[in-house]
This record gives C-alpha cells, structure tokens and sequence, in this order.
C-alpha cells in the first residue's frame, strides 16, 4: 500500500470563481482584481499565503502577499496593466520561523523559555537560502549576532521575522488549481453604441447610401455623444430568393433585399457591397470615426445568400434536403428562403472554422476592434470559445458582443464563453418591480463576474409596443433607464427621431429598412437628439454610470417611479437617478438616509445635499431625503450627484 502524498492545506471557496476556474472572470485593465479564498490547515502552525499571477503566455509569475481577513478567510489585490488572459492562483505554506517565534513569545511569557527553545529558532536561520542577496545577508548577520551574544532578542525583532518570510524555505508549499482572467480595455465596460444602416444614410430619397454619406452622418453621431458607431451587414446582398419590402417573398425592381442575405458574385464576408464603395473608402470611414473619438463595430452575421463564394468554393460547407436540394434558413414559423446556413457538422468543419476566423482577422486588419454577433445561440458553443480565443491571443483589443435573445441560461452560457457584452430582455422590462428584479440579478453574483449587459432600446427587429404610441416622454424615460441602469447601451437610428410605426399587432417596424432604403431628415422637428446627448454627456462626467453592479434601488413609494443610487469604485462619485414609468405629474418622498459618498480620500459621509446634474442647482437633504415631485411631459428622468 502506498503512502498518500500530504497535501497541507486547504486552499477553498476562492472569490472570484466562474464554474470552479471552467471560465474567465472579466476585468478590464488598470482595475483591481480582489480574490478571496479559505485557508487553512491542520494544527497551530502559522500560515502565509501568496496570490499569484502571470500573463499567457507568459511563463513567470507575480506574487503578492494575502492578507488573512478572519475565520481562516484570506484575501489579496493585484492591478492587472495588460489586456490579455491571464492565469491566477493562491500558494500557501508553513512560515516555520514564524511559528517558531510565536511558540517561543508564549513560552517567554509563560517563564518556561530555555536556551535550547532558542537554538531552535537559530537552527531555522541556516537553512533559509531561498531570498535575495540582501535578505540573505541579513539573516547571516542576525544568525552571528545570536551566536556570538547569545541573546534571544536578536532573533525576535522584525527585521529578521520580514526577512526570513522571504528566505526561508516554504514548508508544505500547496498551490491552488489555476483559475482565468481575462482583461479588457475600458470600452468592454462602458460604451454608448448608435445602430446605423449605411445604406441608409444618404440625404437624397431612393438613392443608396455610400461610405461617404456615412462620414457625413459622423458629426451628428458624435454630437449626440456616441463612441461606438456599430454598422448593419455591409457586404453584397445575393438575388437568388431576395425578400422584397416587408419582407415580401418576391422582390420588385430595385429592391435592395436584406442585408443579412450575404453574399454575391462580386464576393463573401470580406467584400463590401459595391454601391457602398470600396474597401479604402471604408477604410477612411474607420479613421473618420476614430477622428471623432469613436469605433467602428462590424455585424458579423454566419449566413450566406445562396450566391455566397462559398456555395461554389466549398459545398461541403453546407447542408442539404435528401433530394439534394439547399436547405435554407427557418427559425419556425419564420422562414429565410434568401438564407442558407454553414454546416458546422461539415466534414470540413476545421476549414470552416479558420475560414471564419480568418473573416474576424481581415477585418480587425482594417481597423475594426468590435464586432456584434449575430445570433450566437444557434451556432455551436465550442466554436465561439476557440474563434474568441483565437482572435484575442492575436489581439487582445477585440472585443465582442453576443445579440442573443433566448433562454437566460443560454444566453449566460455565451457569455461564460468568452463574449465581452451581451444582448439583454432590458427590451422587454417596463414594471418597476421586473425592472429591479432584473438588474440586480445582473449586478449579483457570479454574473457581474462574466456577464456584462448591454441594454439597447430597440433593434431593426424590436420596437417593443411600449414605444409604438410614439409618446417623447416614453422614448426619453426608455434611453435613461438603459443609459443609467446599465453602463453599456445603445439606440438604433431613427429612435432620435421618435420612430414608431408598427407592423399592426407585432413589434416590428413597418416598412422596415431591413428590405428598403430609407432617407431621413436627422434633425426633424420634434426630434430628442439634444436630450440624448444631454444623458450621455452626464455618464461621461459620472465615472458612477460608467459600471453596472454596484447599484441599489431605493424605496420610492408606489410603483410609477423607479430611483436608484450608483457609485464609482472609490464612492467619491455618487449619483442618484430617478425616472418616471407611467405618465402623469406626482410628488413623492425620496429616502437617502443611508446612502454615503467619500470626500476626497477621507471617510465615506452621509449625503447632505443634491446637485441637479442637469439644471445645475443644489438642493440640501432634510430629514434623511427629500420631497420631489417629477413630470413627464417636462421631462421624466432627475439625475443627482451626492454632495457631503
């Protein structure tokens, strides 16, 4: 029978842990990576705890001391300066000196010490060769200064106990299973993205839009405060089975077809629809927009027209009816006829994946770092976990959002995978209580560890029948409520302009510009683009907004008015927002008794008063809150910092 190797400690319950370490916690760069875990092991000996990191595929580690909390509970910080995936563990060991000098203080104070109790100690100096140069020397000096006086106090001083931590061999050393980081640059947390169609973008009624048309849209995108400028499909548009206006089966002269029908003879995912123009033309569009401070995010959308390239170069790419026929797209009752799918059970599946790879690839060549996925939930989840990693190893920079409206789990599943913001039912949340309920189900743990919502108020597929009646008042409360709530949101163009007009009984848009173009005066009467970049003007002056999980609703009474407070990591930013649900002028009472902000670097203090951060004024806190009251047709959102 063979003896069982010790393992000393136990090393437990490590925080921040996605499945056991199966997948990544998300930070973004420069942001503290707080762990915890339990430690503890058998006896009385004293333990010391490293937590420990390193950057793949980097080979050494960095270390930082844990600091034991309470109750065998241990915690330790570091800062990670890199995007990229990282590796991080605990490593715990016996601090034999450590111990040792512990045991010895309570035998001073007990007057049962002895000379021999001392030898020991000094023992322990001889074989401590593990630290630097410098440590090393230290514990020679200390080990002759006891050998040549004999006087006990050489070895308790803490110099020599900082120094043997450090060079001392560590007794019974146990490492943690490793667990993934994966750090993000800022704009994975906080992003305000506008929806465009570029087709759609030229002034003159009927004519197509080009790349051009869309560089002049740049100026009033960015006036309204956007930093992501996210783009419809933009590659040529198949004949075979293209959709007419409203998605007719049969397409009239000149109808564009939808852009999601990808693929022709002038080329795949890495073309360009001609009539947008070319490749260098886009191209000026990305620096464009990176002139005004904004990205480029690209719809990478896995379907084929059925003249796709692909059709022709790899037929074994795709699947078909036992007649031989093309199968194309359905999602029952609703069908594709001018789709086709990509078998991801090919016999080829290797050179399909690569081929799709390589499609992120071209364009992350040309400047594009975002790329809003279409549909993710009805590809295979092993796919998405090696393209992500596959693209991020090349470029860590590139970050992705997953459109996935489906089952929760499902669409947290995505988000364990790898996808940097997902798609949300924040479309569909308009009660105060489901609202609550939702977002602190996101900002909970584990999720606010891997799931980083992006709440969008409505998408060429969605316009949810809360805003069909067209009211401004419900458009301005529905931008606030995404814009406040979630750190991440964004509109779809027309939504400025108050665009509601229904397919009857159905939330879809009528004449939907998904099978037509579409020309728009941007700055028609009525139009709510400065109230826009009024709210994104507040969230980049409130680092508060720029986060979603440390948020907490206050209990305004009834259930027109929803109110919450957010704060910024180091609470010296706090804002308190309110909005109105229904219609209707009212007066409540807002309770701000407990809610604290940090003066400076100071202690946190309790709220005396409220700067209005869109009016300006300050209005001082009274009996733990203040009486407000709140209009919807003036206007339906109040946006407050804390003041100590």
């Amino acid at each position: 029978m063979s003896t069982p190797v010790k393992q000393a400690f136990h090393i437990e319950e490590i925080f921040p842990s996605i499945d056991c370490g199966r997948f990544a916690v998300k930070r973004i760069v420069g942001e503290t990576v707080e762990v915890w875990a339990d430690i503890y092991r058998d006896g009385h000996d004293v333990v010391a705890a490293d937590l420990i990191w390193r950057r793949e595929p980097e080979s050494d580690w960095q270390r930082t001391p844990m600091i034991h909390h309470d109750n065998d509970r241990w915690v330790g910080a570091f800062v990670p300066e890199k995007t990229g995936r990282y590796s991080y563990a605990i490593e715990a060991w016996t601090d034999e000196f450590a111990t040792w000098r512990h045991g010895f203080e309570q035998k001073r104070k007990a007057n049962v010490a002895t000379e021999l109790d001392a030898m020991e100690g000094a023992s322990l100096l001889t074989r401590a060769v593990s630290g630097g140069q410098e440590v090393t020397a230290k514990i020679a000096r200390a080990c002759e200064a006891f050998l040549q006086s004999g006087k006990c106090e050489v070895l308790l001083s803490d110099d020599l106990k900082k120094a043997m931590a450090e060079g001392q061999e560590r007794a019974h050393l146990t490492r943690s299973k490793p667990l993934t980081l994966m750090v993000d640059r800022p704009q994975a947390r906080y992003s305000s993205w506008y929806e465009m169609v570029p087709r759609s973008q030229s002034p003159h009624p009927g004519q197509h839009g080009t790349w051009n048309d869309c560089i002049d849209r740049l100026p009033d995108i960015q006036a309204m405060g956007f930093d992501v400028v996210y783009l419809t499909p933009i590659h040529p548009i198949g004949r075979t089975n293209r959709k007419g206006r409203n998605n007719a089966l049969r397409a009239a002269d000149g109808d564009p077809g939808s852009f999601y029908a990808i693929g022709s003879h002038e080329g795949g995912h890495d073309a360009i629809h001609p009539q947008l123009g070319s490749l260098d033309e886009f191209r000026r569009f990305v620096a464009a927009c990176s002139a005004a401070g904004m990205e480029v995010a690209l719809d990478f959308a896995i379907q084929c027209s059925p003249d796709h390239p692909w059709l022709k170069q790899h037929p074994e790419w795709f699947e078909r009816r036992p007649d031989g026929s093309m199968k194309y797209a359905e999602n029952p009752p609703k069908k594709y006829e001018d789709i086709v799918n990509v078998d991801f059970d090919s016999k080829d599946a290797e050179g399909l994946y690569r081929a799709l790879r390589d499609v992120v690839l071209f364009w992350v060549s040309q400047g594009v770092k975002i790329f809003r996925v279409d549909n993710p939930h009805t590809k295979p989840f092993p796919f998405w976990e090696w393209l992500i990693k596959e693209v991020q190893a090349r470029d860590p920079d590139v970050l992705f959002l997953s459109e996935a409206f489906t089952r929760p789990k499902v669409m947290k599943g995505l988000a364990k995978l790898g996808f940097t913001q997902s798609y949300t039912y924040f479309t569909w949340r308009t009660e105060r209580w489901e609202i609550e309920q939702y977002v602190n189900e996101l900002a909970g743990y584990p999720e606010r560890e891997f799931y980083r919502p992006n709440f969008f108020v409505s998408t060429p597929d969605i316009l949810p029948f809360h805003l069909q009646r067209g009211e401004p008042w419900m458009f301005k409360t529905r931008l606030a409520l995404a814009a406040t709530l979630s750190s991440n949101y964004g509109i779809y163009n027309g939504f400025e302009l108050l665009e509601h007009e229904p397919i009857p009984g159905r939330e879809e848009y009528l004449n939907s510009e998904k099978y037509e173009l579409k020309s728009r005066d941007w700055d028609k009467p009525g139009n709510i683009k400065p109230y826009i970049a009024q709210i994104n003007r507040i969230r980049r002056e409130n680092p508060a907004l720029q986060q979603t999980s440390a948020i907490r609703f206050l209990p305004v009474e009834g259930n027109s008015v929803i109110a919450y407070v957010k704060h910024s990591a180091d609470q010296t930013n706090v804002v308190v927002t309110v909005i109105a649900l229904t219609g209707g002028f009212r007066e409540f009472w807002l309770p701000l008794g407990d809610v604290q902000v940090r003066l400076g670097h100071g202690d946190l203090k309790p709220v005396t008063a409220l700067e209005n951060l869109k009016s300006g004024p300050t209005s001082p806190v009274t009996y733990g809150g203040m009486r407000l009251w709140i209009d919807p047709v003036h206007d339906p959102v109040l946006l407050f910092r804390c003041l100590g």
